[in-house]
Formats: structure tokens, sequence, C-alpha cells
């Protein structure tokens, strides 16, 4: 997505330790007009792909994830990193690591809320390693459920997280993929 690409080299500032701050417009202020023309390119990207629900991960998710999902027209269900006292009864449950913190979540997902018939499209703001979409995955298949897809906004294609769910039979669409950020530099994918 084009106009993301020069989002990100306009407001993006690459900081130590490959970490992309986009503050500015997606995971601390949200630019709602852009969030919701990224939604209408997913909904594109999987409009013959029967999706009838979204399936994302607290935080900087969910605001994709309810562009795409209104574009679509299904629901969207996060995750949430830790077990509240609003979900009661059974859960399905993964351990998930973040790159950005450097910490482990147990990632839970009200049983209600996913079933055997449900055809899931897992969002997420960052692709690096995949550790999050791998967790959202391990739901969907504890639920019986089918994964048509994942979708990131931006993959940071040089930690190889895309790669490897690819290599493992998943449809990954990111809507900007980073090949490289040295030195402050920000190439893109072509």
């Amino acid at each position: 997505m084009k106009a993301l690409e020069e989002k990100i080299l306009n407001e993006g500032t690459v900081l130590p330790g490959n970490i992309l701050k986009v503050g500015s417009f997606l995971n601390h202020q949200i630019d709602v007009d852009f969030i919701m023309e990224m939604g209408v390119e997913i909904a594109r990207l999987f409009k013959n792909d029967g999706v009838n629900k979204i399936l994302t991960i607290e935080t900087s998710g969910i605001p994709i994830a309810v562009a795409a999902a209104a574009a679509m027209h299904v629901p969207m269900v996060f995750a949430k990193k830790n077990r509240t006292g609003n979900i009661s009864g059974d859960t399905y449950k993964t351990v998930v690591h973040s790159y950005t913190h450097g910490v482990d979540y147990n990632v839970v997902v009200a049983k209600e809320y996913l079933s055997r018939d449900d055809r899931v499209l897992i969002i997420d703001d960052f692709l690096a390693n995949g550790k999050a979409i791998f967790g959202l995955i391990d739901i969907v298949t504890q639920a019986g459920a089918e994964v048509v897809g994942a979708c990131a906004a931006i993959e940071k294609g040089f930690q190889h997280g895309g790669d490897s769910l690819r290599a493992d039979g998943v449809r990954v669409e990111s809507l900007a993929i980073i090949d490289s950020m040295e030195d402050g530099q920000i190439v893109f994918r072509r």
C-alpha cells in the first residue's frame, strides 16, 4: 500500500533494536481516516475468501482489525493478553512472546466467540518474528475454525516471521513490507 509506505517514511522513526515508531498514526495516536483506508484495502485483498470473523490481539491490532471488520461487515474478536474478570467460562489460550516488549503473554479468547463454523482472518499491526500470529493460529485451531489468512499493516521482512508463516502454508498479506532499517533508512520490498 503505497500510501502506508509514504506515511511510514514521513512520520515513522527507527529506534534502536529495529523498533519502528509509528505512534503518530498507528499504535498510539490513531489516524482514523487512514486506518479506515487500510481496512478497505484489507477487505479488498480478502474479499473472495469467505471471511466471517476477524481475530487480532490487544492492543495495537485492534484499530486495524475494527477497520477491516467494518469494511467486510463481519465481527471482530480480540485476544486478551491476560485473563480478566469479565471473561467468564472456558477460554482458548496460548502463550505469545512479544518482540517489542520482550515478555511472554498468556493470551486468551472466550470460547463463545470462536467456533468451528468460523473462517478467520488474523490481523495485526506488525509482523516481525510471527509469534503473535502463530499464537492466534493456535487459538483458531483449538476452536476447530479455519484460518483463511493473516494480514499485517507493517511486516519487518528482515525478521522472517512472514517467511515462516508462508512456509507453513499461511496466506500472508502485508500492507507494507520493510526489507531493512539500517542507519535509520527504511527500505521497502518491491
